[in-house]
């Protein structure tokens, strides 16, 4: 079964075509890095504009990459949430042109959903049951995906998320937008040890987080160092920054999986693509026994093959959207992605 998936839910525009939910035939990707970089972070109207600019041709483009006509696709899936609403809309709105036209299925897709989809497309033998961490610039969340359209949220961040944390941190630091995989490498060459930075716990919620004391706690080391004219030591705090986030995620994650008896433990989301991170749940995972399934670093960040992936899942357990769809800038990712 051949699915055509659109993704516009921030800054990157793309199209795919997949096969079966595991096979990817063709991804088109049109990122807009560069031109939000000078406003150190992603501003929505332009961001909506630019996917107007881009996804037809990326979707022809894709069509004839993955060596199929229009009349091949079985259906089309989308991101209808959640995300910048702007910048929704004109995926959503393509994608029902293009089901309308074609007279073929259209199928929603919750964007979290798609990044644990990730996961099918790297690891073909992966299937559920299975414990999920999913972070990313706005989310982060631990999720019992008890199958592929049947999930749980078992913690999540009480209030900003570790991609926004490397995010603020970054621009703190000097690094510019977007600053994850900056943070990254300049970390690669620091003492974590140097600063210390504080790991929040939730009282009565052990699997819920909290990174908006770290975020402050980075913002004011680096402004009480410039009052004092002290120059800071930017690998050390970035080392410290990544050691901290990590040390939030992954003991959470591991405890979630024990208590649930979950073997199988997936990671997904742009932040994904942090090495400290990688590293962390590596040596958890072998001291636990337990099987960890990470998507390539292309797969981390926002993309259409994730979205045409979990688009199989949703097809298959019937999930379908009329003309009336519309897009929603919040949505829990136990939603099933009926039209209510």
């Amino acid at each position: 079964m051949l699915i055509l998936g659109v993704e516009s839910s921030c800054d990157e525009t793309a199209v795919s075509v997949v096969r079966d939910g595991r096979e990817v035939l063709a991804d088109e990707i049109l990122s807009q890095v560069d031109i939000h970089a000078v406003y150190g972070g992603v501003v929505p109207e332009i961001a909506s504009r630019c996917h107007i600019e881009a996804v037809a041709g990326l979707a022809t483009a894709a069509i004839q990459k993955a060596g199929i006509t229009k009349s091949d696709i079985d259906a089309v899936a989308v991101t209808y949430a959640p995300g910048l609403i702007g910048a929704l809309l004109v995926g959503v709105n393509f994608a029902k042109a293009a089901a309308f036209s074609l007279g073929k299925p259209l199928v929603p897709v919750h964007h979290l959903r798609g990044h644990i989809a990730a996961n099918y497309i790297a690891s073909p033998e992966l299937e559920p049951p299975f414990l999920c961490l999913v972070i990313s610039g706005g989310h982060s969340l631990i999720v019992d995906v008890r199958g592929y359209t049947d999930m749980r949220i078992i913690g999540s961040t009480r209030d900003d998320a570790a991609g926004e944390c490397f995010d603020k941190s970054a621009r703190v630091l000097g690094l510019g937008y977007p600053g994850g995989a900056q943070i990254d490498e300049l970390a690669k060459s620091g003492d974590e040890k140097k600063y210390s930075l504080p790991r929040a716990k939730i009282e009565g919620s052990e699997f819920d987080m909290s990174f908006s004391g770290l975020k402050t706690a980075v913002i004011n080391l680096a402004h009480n160092a410039k009052q004092k004219g002290e120059e800071l030591d930017r690998p050390s705090l970035a080392a410290a920054i990544s050691a901290a986030v990590s040390d939030t995620l992954v003991p959470r994650t591991m405890l979630a999986a024990r208590r649930l008896g979950r073997k199988k433990i997936a990671i997904a989301g742009g932040v994904a693509a942090n090495s400290r991170i990688r590293a962390d749940f590596k040596r958890a995972a072998e001291k636990e026994g337990a099987e960890l399934y990470f998507p390539p670093l292309k797969l981390c960040g926002d993309n259409a093959s994730m979205i045409a992936a979990q688009g199989y899942y949703e097809y298959l357990a019937g999930r379908r959207a009329g003309m009336e769809l519309n897009a929603y800038a919040t949505l829990p990712i136990s939603e099933n992605g009926e039209v209510k």
